[in-house]
């Protein structure tokens, strides 16, 4: 049995197998997701999910199912599966399945008397085209497949309802159609590798439900409309290719296509191999751009997710020359523009977050760990001082350094860190004045420009900057360390003195305003309140606050987004934190939470990690089915391993 094969037993069992999703992308934006057992649980799920930016900055949903029907002796079985009013599912085409794998690429099996049909999935790289493989690997007699493409042509974000606008008219190419239900929609195409017959037959399919978006409090039934089928006879050991995209291909290379994709396409043996290929799928192309999304199935390109993530998702994967295209090649023009103070030239999200800027100079801090230092200043070193003189300058549109060398930002009117949840259009955790992790990130900062500073031989500079830094550092202590841990923000008079993860990263950064002993007492408090198997929870379950489950409605569920659940990207913070203290003794401690990230990867999107999870027992992921952070942080988890390993062989 492979790493990530599912067997006819789970699958079987809808309360366990409609709970674990499959994503896969194209690097370029589009993405094909469903359940394994292909019943659409989500608005964002489809065959064939893709931006259209003609249309707007969304990603849309052409082809939302494909069900396929195995006919033989005039008999038809149904391999399709929907979720209707009152739990109804149909046609039940689950019971059909004998084995889902997607060790290499989605690869499902299904059994019908004696007929035996693997289906695999794949999308064309840099290409929004989806490919799906059938091949009958037994028959007895003779076997027809029937084909019926569910459409939906609408808006992610949007549900598509029965409407006399929607056009049916399916228009004949090469082996297959074309369909446009909206004239201001491009034209899909639908082909296969071989001969097919097509049958006019335009239906709507109505009240299909989709249980997340039930779950989560928003509108969740939508009308498909199928315009006819598809059918074609297929010969024992005869593979055949169905092709979705919006422009014509030639089906003769289709066959061909499939092979050179499946040459890309690395296995997923092990945790890090897999962790490898969900850190790749976040890759975009964006004509000569090239960004990290921050996650999927809604989530764009931002300047906080990605410059947290794109170390780990390239450099620490082995894949350099994606840290040259997102970072030499994007960010560090666009962060120049912004600097400079044209923010026209900025096309990536969120760059005037007050901690954006910062976690960009501690990606090109990491560049430095994964290449050399000398590599870092020789390429890096005159930005990094740029940016830093940037912000002791003042020049900063939402942060501003104070006279005890400390950055302060205003979070009351407008969310100035990632817990950025509002309610009214007011942050819910109004995180303002000093705040922690944002004056460690400062302090580092600091500490990395006198490196940089020596490293050029400008020795006096670098003194200058050891002295702002020691003066930071000296306020840091005074102005947030309690005497058992660090508060998580200061203003005015008021001590926020909760137990927060956002600490951690004092402790876990290469430079560390806190002694031994503090840093200490910061990794024990987060271990003893915040760690689980996931992560570090957002608030200690002894607070008032704590809300520990992302259930309810949109507003109950913002209330709690950082009130208690478990955000898998602190996991990286706190085992560099943990390493620091327990050196190599902590090895077997972080070894154990990697178990469980490693078997959450095949319990809700397979071969991932979520957004964020409950912060008690039994854990349940929620949030984007797959977000880059999280892959980041326990990618780093893995590297920060091997690298003591590696010193005591």
């Amino acid at each position: 049995m492979g790493y990530l094969n599912f067997d006819r037993k789970l699958l079987a069992n809808l309360e366990r197998s409609l709970g674990k999703e499959m994503i896969r992308t194209n690097r370029s934006g589009a993405y094909n997701s469903t359940t394994l057992v292909d019943c659409n649980t989500r608005k964002y799920h489809g065959q064939l999910v893709l931006p259209l930016p003609e249309l707007g900055s969304d990603n849309y949903v052409l082809l939302s199912s494909l069900d396929e029907t195995v006919i033989q002796h005039g008999a038809e079985f149904n391999l399709g599966l929907h979720k209707y009013g009152e739990n109804n599912y149909s046609p039940n085409g689950h019971k059909y399945i004998r084995e889902f794998d997607c060790e290499v690429i989605s690869k499902t099996i299904y059994r019908v008397g004696g007929v035996i049909l693997q289906k695999e999935r794949m999308l064309v790289s840099f290409e929004p085209r989806v490919l799906i493989r059938y091949t009958l690997l037994e028959a007895h007699s003779a076997t027809s497949l029937r084909f019926r493409p569910f459409l939906a042509f609408r808006s992610v974000n949007e549900l598509a309802h029965e409407n006399d606008r929607a056009c049916a008219d399916m228009q004949m190419v090469g082996n297959g159609g074309k369909v446009r239900m909206y004239p201001e929609f491009p034209e899909l195409y639908l082909q296969f590798s071989k001969k097919v017959e097509y049958v006019h037959n335009p239906l709507w399919y109505k009240g299909i439900e989709y249980q997340k978006e039930q779950e989560r409090g928003f509108e969740y039934k939508e009308d498909n409309l199928v315009p006819g089928y598809f059918e074609l006879p297929m010969k024992k050991g005869e593979s055949v290719v169905f092709a979705a995209g919006i422009s014509e291909v030639n089906t003769r290379t289709l066959t061909t296509t499939w092979n050179k994709e499946m040459e890309r396409r690395n296995a997923r043996t092990d945790m890090y191999h897999t962790l490898r290929n969900s850190a790749a799928q976040f890759y975009k192309r964006i004509e000569d751009k090239c960004y990290l999304l921050a996650g999927y199935p809604w989530f764009g390109a931002s300047a906080r997710e990605e410059f947290f993530s794109v170390p780990s998702c390239t450099l620490g994967i082995g894949r350099p020359e994606y840290w040259e295209a997102i970072m030499d090649n994007t960010a560090v023009p666009e962060m120049k523009a912004f600097i400079a103070g044209d923010y026209h030239a900025v096309r990536l999200f969120g760059m005037d977050e007050p901690d954006a800027i910062l976690w960009f100079l501690r990606a090109l801090q990491n560049y430095g760990v994964y290449t050399s230092v000398e590599q870092m200043v020789e390429k890096y070193g005159q930005l990094i001082l740029d940016i830093v003189d940037y912000l002791r300058k003042n020049n900063h549109p939402r942060m501003f350094l104070h006279n005890n060398n400390l950055l302060w930002v205003n979070g009351l009117e407008r969310p100035a860190t990632w817990m950025n949840a509002c309610e009214n259009g007011r942050p819910i955790t109004p995180r303002t004045g000093y705040v922690v992790e944002i004056n460690a990130l400062w302090y580092n900062s600091l500490m990395l420009a006198a490196e940089v500073l020596r490293a050029q031989g400008n020795s006096n500079q670098a003194d200058l900057m050891d002295y702002q830094a020691e003066l930071c550092k000296k306020s840091f202590v005074e102005t947030f360390w309690n005497g058992f841990y660090l508060d998580d923000y200061v203003v005015d008079s008021y001590h926020d003195k909760e137990v927060r993860p956002n600490q951690i990263w004092a402790v876990s950064l290469p430079y560390s305003p806190l002694d031994r002993n503090q840093q200490k007492a910061v990794v024990n408090i987060c271990t003893k309140e915040l760690l689980t198997p996931r992560g570090l929870r957002t608030i200690s379950p002894k607070s008032g606050n704590y809300r520990p489950v992302y259930v309810g409605g949109q507003l109950e569920r913002d209330r709690n987004f950082h009130n208690g659940p478990v955000w898998p990207f602190t996991i990286a913070a706190y085992a560099d934190a943990y390493m620091r203290i327990y050196k190599n003794s902590g090895v077997g401690f972080i070894q154990r939470t990697l178990v469980g990230f490693e078997q959450e990867m095949s319990e809700l999107c397979i071969g991932t990690l979520n957004e964020l999870y409950d912060g008690n027992p039994p854990y349940k992921g929620h949030g984007g089915m797959s977000y880059a952070p999280s892959v980041a942080a326990v990618i780093s988890m893995c590297n920060t391993l091997q690298k003591y390993k590696e010193e005591n062989l």
